[in-house]
C-alpha cells in the first residue's frame, strides 16, 4: 500500500460533549407512611346492612364503608411477624409498616403466589383481614364481624380460592354475608359503561373481557400474563444487563424499581422508529434520565496554595536526591565493573603465561570452563561498561555491532557432551531467527519499490472506474481493520503460556531446533522427541529470541499497518463522498460518536474513579422498552398474543357474528394501573385502527381514576338495592356448603 497520506478534515462537533446535566433523579426512599388511624365513629353510627368494602388487589388492598367516597385504607399486601428477644413480645407489622423496621423488612410475606394473583399464603390473608376490620372499628366483641363483606376477585377465579376465603370468612370471622365480584367490572360499572371492551391491564396480568348490556362474555375474554409487576421484574433485568454488578448489591429493592417504572416509563407511539433515533446525540440530554444511587465520595484534602508550593518544592527536593543517589549508585557500580573487567584481564595473562595444570586450576578457581567463556565473559564486559558510559556520560561512541557467530554449528554432535549439544541447539535457533530478519529486511525494501509501481498503476485504475475503485478501498480498508484486530488479539494470547498460540509457537520454535526441522513419522515403539520445550529452562531460549528480535520491527509493522488504514481512509474521504470523518476508525474510538457510551452514560464523559458517576445508571431505551410488552410480549420472552392482537381475535374473529360487535368497538375500555402509563390510551387507538375495518366506529377511553374506580366500584354497587341479591348469607353458606356462589353481572360464573 502507498504511504502517502491525504489532509483530513477536522471533526465538525457534530457530538460535542452536552452540557451537565441540569437535573438528577434519586430512587425513592421506602414507602413508609406512618400507622393508619382507626375509626369507630362510622361503625357505630352505621346499620348492619351497611357493607365493608374490601379491594383484595395484587398490588394493594383497599378497604371502606360502602357510604365512602375513596377507600379509607391503602397499604401493599404484606405481612412481617416474628418475636423480639429483648421485649420478649411478638411483633407484628401490616403493609407499609415493614418499612418502620429492618428486621420486619426482612421477614415480610406476600398474601399472594409469586408471579400471580391468586391468594395461597392465608396465615397472611387472616392478618391482613384483622388489620381492616381492626382499623374499620371492628373489634370483635360481638362475636365477630356483624357488617356484610363485598370482596373483589381476579376474572376466572379459582373455586379453591373463594371456597378457603368462604371459610375464613363465615367460620372465622362470623360475617352475615359476603359478595364478590371481578375488580375490572366493578371499574368499568363505575364508569358507566354498559356495552364495550374492558382492557384490565392490573398489577399480576391483563384481561380483555366483553360486556354486552352490562353483562360479561366471560367465554369469551382472554388472559395476558403481563401487568405492572412484571415491567417492574423487567426494567430490573435489563438495569442488571446493562449495568452488572451495580443492582446486585441490594442498593434497589422492588418498591424503587416499581417507582422507577411508574416516574420514567412511558408508552410509545411508534416504538420501532423512536428505538432507533431514542440515542441520537441531538435532544439525548432530554431522553435520558440520570439516576443516582447513593454513594460515599472519596474525602479529598483541600490544601492552600502556599501548602501546594512547599509540596512541590518538597517533592522536586526528593526527586533530586532520588537522582543523585542513583547517578552515584550506577557510578559504583562502573567502578566495580571496571575493577572486575581488570581482575579478569589480569587473569587472562596469567593464565597464557601458565602452563596448562596450573591454567586449568586458575579456570576452576574462578567456575570457568574453559579459556574461551573467560573470552566471552570479558566481551560480554566490555561492551556492558561501555553502553552504561555512554548513556551516563557520553565519552564513547557506540563500537559498531559484530555480527554473530555460531561456532558450535560446523562440530558434530559426537564431538559434543550434553550441554553442548544444547548449546547447539540454541544457537541453531538463534541463527535462523537472525536470518529472519535480514530476510524480512530485504522483503521490505523490495516491499517499497513495489507499492510504488502499485500505486501509479492504482491512479490510472482510479481515473479509469471511480466506483470500482471506491469499492476496492472499502474492501482493503476492512481487511486492514482486521488485521489490527488479529494482530492485537495475537499479542494477548502470546502474553499468555498457556494460550493455545504461545504453545503453537514453542512447537515451532522447538521444531526450528530440531535436527530434522520439518520432522519425521515415529517409528513404531520409538521416540524421537527431545522433549525440548517441556521443561521451564527450555523457555528461556524463546524469551532469547524476542529480546533478540529488533524492537524497531514491531513498532514499523504496527506504523505500516496505521499508515495503510489512515491512508486508505484518506484516500475514501477525499473520493468516496459516503465515506465521512464520521466513519474513520478514529473517530469511531472517540466517546461520543459510540452507541455503547451513549446507551450506557448518555451524552456524558464519564469518569470511572468518581464514586457519584459509578453509582449512576441511565434510562433511556428502557423507559419505552419496559411497557411496550404489553403490545409486543416476544421482546420479553413471553409466548402470547399482544393486547391489540388478542382485542383483534376476540372482535372480528369470536364476535364477528354477534350483534352487538360494532357497539362493543363503541367503547373500548382501559382500566388498572398500567393505563397510569402515558400514552397507552392513544397507542391502543392507533393500533385497533389499523387492524380493523375502516368503516367501524371506535372509541377508547379510560377509567378517571384506573386504581381506585375497582373500589368506587364495588361501594357503588353495594349501596344500590338490587346488590342483595347477589349476597351469600351465613344460612345459605351452611346450607349449601362453601363452593355455593350467586352470579351477577358483575362476578365470575360457577366453575
Amino acid at each position: 500500500m502507498p504511504h502517502y497520506t491525504l489532509p483530513i478534515e477536522p471533526p465538525s462537533g457534530r457530538n460535542s460533549p452536552k452540557p451537565a446535566a441540569t437535573h438528577v433523579y434519586h430512587i425513592s426512599d421506602p414507602p413508609y407512611h406512618g400507622q393508619l388511624p382507626a375509626d369507630t365513629a362510622t361503625h357505630r353510627n352505621s346499620s348492619r346492612d351497611t357493607a365493608i368494602v374490601i379491594d383484595n388487589g395484587s398490588s394493594s388492598v383497599r378497604a371502606g364503608w360502602q357510604t365512602d367516597d375513596a377507600p379509607r385504607l391503602q397499604f401493599p399486601p404484606l405481612m412481617a411477624r416474628y418475636t423480639d428477644r429483648k421485649l420478649n413480645r411478638k411483633l407484628n407489622f401490616i403493609g407499609s409498616e415493614i418499612y418502620f423496621d429492618g428486621t420486619a423488612r426482612g421477614q415480610a410475606k406476600n398474601v399472594y403466589e409469586p408471579g400471580s394473583n391468586l391468594v395461597n399464603n392465608w396465615d397472611v390473608q387472616e392478618g391482613l383481614l384483622d388489620y381492616v376490620f381492626i382499623k374499620l372499628g371492628i373489634d370483635g366483641r360481638n362475636q365477630g364481624v356483624d357488617r356484610p363483606v363485598v370482596m373483589t376477585e381476579p376474572l376466572a377465579n379459582l373455586g379453591y380460592t373463594r371456597r378457603v376465603m368462604n371459610e375464613v370468612l363465615f367460620d372465622l370471622y362470623n360475617v352475615p354475608s359476603v359478595a364478590y365480584g371481578v375488580d375490572s367490572l366493578f371499574s368499568y360499572d363505575y364508569n358507566g359503561g354498559n356495552t364495550g371492551l374492558v382492557v384490565s391491564s392490573a398489577n399480576m396480568s391483563t384481561h380483555l373481557i366483553p360486556v354486552v348490556d352490562r353483562q360479561p362474555l366471560v367465554a369469551q375474554a382472554t388472559r395476558l400474563d403481563w401487568g405492572r409487576a412484571q415491567c417492574a421484574e423487567y426494567l430490573q433485568r435489563l438495569l442488571k444487563t446493562k449495568y452488572p454488578g451495580l443492582l446486585t448489591s441490594g442498593k434497589v429493592n422492588e418498591t424503587q424499581i416499581e417507582d422507577l417504572v411508574r416516574s420514567h416509563c412511558y408508552v410509545s407511539q411508534d416504538y420501532d422508529n423512536e428505538t432507533m433515533h431514542l440515542l441520537d446525540w441531538s435532544g439525548l440530554e432530554d431522553r435520558d434520565h440520570i439516576v443516582q444511587l447513593p454513594f460515599q465520595e472519596k474525602e479529598v484534602v483541600q490544601k492552600s496554595e502556599e501548602e501546594i508550593r512547599r509540596a512541590e518544592e518538597k517533592r522536586k527536593e526528593g526527586g533530586r536526591r532520588l537522582q543523585e543517589q542513583a547517578a552515584k549508585m550506577r557510578l559504583d557500580k562502573l567502578i566495580r565493573k571496571e575493577q572486575e573487567l581488570d581482575y579478569f584481564k589480569q587473569l587472562q595473562e596469567q593464565i597464557q603465561q601458565s602452563t596448562k595444570k596450573d591454567a586449568r586450576v586458575l579456570l576452576d578457581e574462578e567456575e570457568f570452563k574453559d579459556e574461551n567463556a573467560l573470552e566471552r565473559k570479558i566481551k560480554e564486559m566490555e561492551k556492558s561498561i561501555r553502553k552504561q558510559r555512554n548513556r551516563d556520560v557520553g565519552d564513547l561512541e557506540e563500537e559498531p555491532e559484530e555480527p554473530p557467530s555460531y561456532p558450535l554449528l560446523g562440530v558434530p554432535d559426537e564431538e559434543l557432551d550434553e550441554e553442548g549439544i544444547k548449546q547447539k541447539k540454541a544457537q541453531r535457533l538463534l541463527k535462523s531467527n537472525h536470518d529472519a530478519r535480514a530476510r524480512a529486511k530485504v522483503e521490505k525494501e523490495a516491499e517499497k519499490a513495489r507499492q510504488a509501481e502499485i500505486q501509479r498503476q492504482d491512479d490510472e485504475r482510479r481515473e479509469a472506474d471511480l466506483d470500482s475503485w471506491v469499492e476496492e478501498r472499502r474492501a482493503a480498508r476492512q481487511a486492514v481493520v482486521q488485521q489490527i484486530k488479529d494482530r492485537d488479539r495475537l499479542k494477548a494470547e502470546l502474553g499468555n503460556r498457556k494460550s493455545q498460540a504461545s504453545q503453537m509457537r514453542m512447537k515451532h520454535i522447538a521444531n526450528l531446533a530440531s535436527d530434522n526441522p520439518h520432522g519425521r513419522k515415529r517409528r513404531r515403539g520409538g521416540n524421537d522427541d527431545d522433549n525440548f520445550g517441556a521443561d521451564d529452562a527450555d523457555w528461556m531460549i524463546y524469551r532469547d529470541i524476542q529480546a533478540g528480535r529488533n524492537d524497531d520491527d514491531e513498532e514499523d509493522e504496527q506504523e505500516d499497518l496505521g499508515a495503510q488504514l489512515k491512508n486508505i481512509e484518506g484516500q475514501l474521504l477525499k473520493y468516496d463522498p459516503d465515506f465521512t470523518e464520521h466513519s474513520t476508525q478514529e473517530a469511531q474510538k472517540d466517546w461520543t460518536k459510540s452507541l455503547v457510551h451513549a446507551f450506557l452514560r448518555g451524552p456524558w464523559p464519564f469518569d470511572a474513579e468518581s464514586a457519584k458517576e459509578s453509582n449512576q445508571f441511565h434510562l433511556n431505551v428502557e423507559r419505552i422498552r419496559a411497557p411496550e410488552v404489553v403490545f409486543q410480549p416476544s421482546i420479553a420472552g413471553v409466548d402470547q398474543a399482544g393486547i391489540v392482537e388478542i382485542a383483534e381475535d376476540i372482535v372480528m374473529q369470536r364476535l364477528s357474528g354477534h350483534d352487538a360487535r360494532d357497539a362493543i368497538l363503541k367503547d373500548v375500555f382501559l382500566t388498572g394501573g398500567y393505563a397510569l402509563f402515558q400514552g397507552f390510551e392513544e397507542r391502543l387507538q392507533r393500533e385497533l385502527r389499523a387492524v380493523l375495518p375502516a368503516d367501524v366506529q371506535m372509541c377508547v377511553r379510560r377509567a378517571k381514576d384506573p386504581v381506585l374506580d375497582a373500589w368506587k366500584g364495588a361501594a357503588k354497587w353495594a349501596s344500590s338495592s338490587g346488590s342483595r341479591q347477589a349476597f351469600i348469607t351465613r344460612e345459605e353458606y351452611q346450607e349449601m356448603g362453601p363452593d355455593y356462589i350467586k352470579e351477577h353481572n358483575l362476578g365470575n360464573v360457577y366453575s
